[in-house]
């Protein structure tokens, strides 16, 4: 509306400017030499007007005529760059299903219109990747690495590259530079955060860890909870180096982390050795009310230097009465007991779990029943139990078990990864999955020996399985029973060491009847399973001969345990994965979902990853890769 006003003023002031000069009077006369023109106002007016138009006309003309060719060449590179981003959106579409033909066909067209494109370049690494041609996914990532708005994206791109050559070296030297030139980038920052976890540099860690804290990529729950964990892994590579340090960092991780059960005991001997019992005592009461652990319930027992096992047991009893009804509470118990020589409280503590026990339930009611009444048949009959029991928790992450608590997953290398849980399925690892039956009760009626370590290595099998490998006494009904050979003293001491995690102090010699030993295991082998079983029975282990090869059964562990451990559970997802390979990574791999992998293992060098760091030491990375994904 407003404009319509103004519109009619402006016409009126036109009209009425024309009325005021078509009253004027007069001429106009232009005299110019020999030439004289006279005219009125109104004509005069009218011939100017014209004359300014015929100017105009005239310049645009002339402008038009000489922009023209700049016109022609801009419009021609409009539609050759047109041409270009249609071939880059029409090739990327063609990776997205897997059409590696089209992808390279599209790739040139868009390399020959539009090769200055940042999209160019990437399409061109996609479509090398996809076509499993590394060195032109190489070339593409290190042109984009060299141009300043794609050189994070070409420096991401080279990282997987370098992962797939398995170049541990290059890849960590990439994700540096990256972590240089974009500090909030996540892929970069975890893999140098799990390289510095695997060189165990802990200060390193620990300082990624703030920078990451500081960008904002993580929260300060997570903060708090992986700066607790990194300190707990420095306090423990330096309890027996730097003991202040290690003080310093235990006492600091219990504070970020209370529930982190190694933080926790390691906290609670620091505060047990300065006569701080009260405070040892509050550490680990905080951290077994969150999660109980073996480990949290032998501190505690052990808070005290010098109390008695009676002590120790009504300490460890005080302990499994806050979580009543817990199996762990009910295992310290028992442990404490049976050290005690308070057997009576020590059934008492197993009989709620003897229904359908665990491994450790039946190895404390076997070793229960030869030290209080000797009573060797018994013994064996819990000793076979234990084949088929069910496992009990273990340090568990990423489908890998472990007899001990690390800071990082070794299969993925995510920081924190290990849980305090039963595992799911099994598969040799660090402890054994075939156990044979009649050398395993023959330990257990041998006199105990106080272990130095509560780990045993026995040989895993030469084939993995995917089901729990369940061991029947290798005594045919067809033929009749064989007795065992006693154990000579040796022998059975090392036998001892991997079948019983404490055995009591006081050893006790019990005789063995080789002839009702063997109708003993004979008739433990016709007893139907538990009803609760962790598999069906898969295979059948046969007897070792100990009085053929009594050396052989005894050397067993020795040549094991320079063996590479394997996992010892593996998931639903693990499946294909050969359990022969150790599957042990630095980082993640992150690859896209149409990697086509590695055709050849002999790869050369990246040539820039040689530029970044041409002074490397390649021999200590080449055997941290060896351990951790090569």
């Amino acid at each position: 509306m407003f404009r319509i006003v103004i519109f009619l003023i402006l016409v009126g002031l036109a009209a009425a400017g024309s009325a005021w000069v078509a009253e004027q009077t007069g001429d106009v006369v232009l005299n110019w030499g020999p030439w004289r023109i006279a005219m009125t106002l109104p004509v005069f007016v009218l011939a100017l007007g014209l004359t300014i138009a015929a100017c105009v006309l005239v310049w645009n003309l002339i402008s038009a005529l000489l922009r023209a060719p700049g016109r022609i060449r801009k419009a021609h590179r409009a539609r050759r760059h047109q041409r270009g981003r249609h071939a880059i959106t029409h090739g990327l579409l063609a990776i997205g299903h897997g059409d590696s033909t089209a992808a390279r066909q599209h790739a040139d067209t868009a390399r020959r219109l539009a090769g200055d494109d940042p999209l160019t370049l990437l399409l061109h690494a996609q479509a090398a990747q996809l076509e499993g041609d590394r060195d032109g996914a190489r070339r593409a990532f290190r042109a984009m690495a060299e141009r300043h708005d794609t050189r994070l994206l070409g420096l991401r791109g080279l990282f997987i590259e370098a992962q797939r050559a398995d170049d541990a070296y290059a890849a960590v030297m990439i994700a540096d530079e990256a972590l240089k030139l974009a500090p909030n980038a996540t892929w970069a920052s975890h893999a140098v955060l799990g390289f510095r976890c695997a060189e165990a540099d802990w200060d390193g860690a620990l300082a990624i860890l703030d920078s990451n804290y500081t960008a904002g990529m993580i929260d300060k729950p997570t903060y708090r909870r992986q700066r607790g964990v990194l300190l707990t892994a420095r306090a423990l590579a330096l309890e027996t180096a730097d003991r202040d340090l290690s003080r310093t960092s235990a006492m600091e991780a219990v504070k970020l982390a209370p529930t982190l059960v190694p933080a926790a005991v390691l906290a609670a001997k620091f505060e047990s050795e300065a006569h701080q019992v009260r405070r040892a005592m509050k550490i680990i009461e905080a951290a077994w009310a969150a999660g109980p652990h073996p480990e949290l319930a032998d501190a505690y027992a052990h808070v005290r230097l010098g109390d008695s096992a009676t002590q120790r047991l009504a300490r460890v009893e005080n302990l499994a009465a806050r979580t009543p009804g817990h199996v762990e509470g009910a295992l310290a118990v028992a442990r404490a007991a049976i050290d005690a020589a308070e057997f009576g409280r020590a059934r008492a503590a197993l009989a709620p779990f003897t229904d359908d026990p665990t491994q450790r339930v039946a190895m404390l009611m076997a070793e229960l029943e030869r030290t209080e009444h000797g009573d060797a048949g018994k013994a064996r009959e819990w000793a076979l139990r234990a084949v088929r029991a069910r496992h009990d928790p273990a340090w568990t992450a990423d489908g890998y078990v472990s007899d001990r608590w690390q800071p990082i997953s070794p299969v993925t290398g995510r920081l924190d990864a290990f849980q305090w849980q039963t595992p799911v399925a099994s598969l040799p690892s660090e402890r054994s999955s075939v156990i044979e039956s009649t050398a395993f009760a023959e330990a257990v009626l041998a006199p105990p020996v106080r272990p130095a370590a509560a780990e045993a290595v026995i040989e895993p099998p030469s084939e993995p399985a995917s089901e729990p490998v369940v061991i029947t006494p290798a005594v045919q009904d067809n033929e009749p029973p064989r007795p065992a050979a006693a154990a000579e003293p040796e022998q059975a001491e090392q036998r001892a060491e991997a079948a019983v995690d404490k055995p009591v102090d006081k050893p006790v010699d019990i005789p063995v009847d080789p002839a009702e030993d063997s109708k003993l295991i004979e008739a433990a082998a016709a007893e139907p399973a538990p009803p609760l079983q962790a598999a069906e029975p898969a295979e059948t282990e046969a007897e070792p001969d100990t009085e053929a090869e009594p050396d052989a059964v005894a050397a067993k562990p020795a040549e094991t345990a320079a063996t590479a451990p394997t996992p010892l559970f593996r998931t639903r997802n693990d499946l294909a994965r050969p359990a022969e390979t150790p599957v042990q990574a630095i980082v993640p791999i992150m690859r896209p979902p149409d990697d086509p992998g590695v055709d050849d293992d002999d790869q050369p060098r990246d040539e820039f990853a040689e530029q970044i760091a041409p002074k490397a030491q390649a021999g200590g990375w080449r055997g941290f890769w060896s351990r951790f994904g090569g």
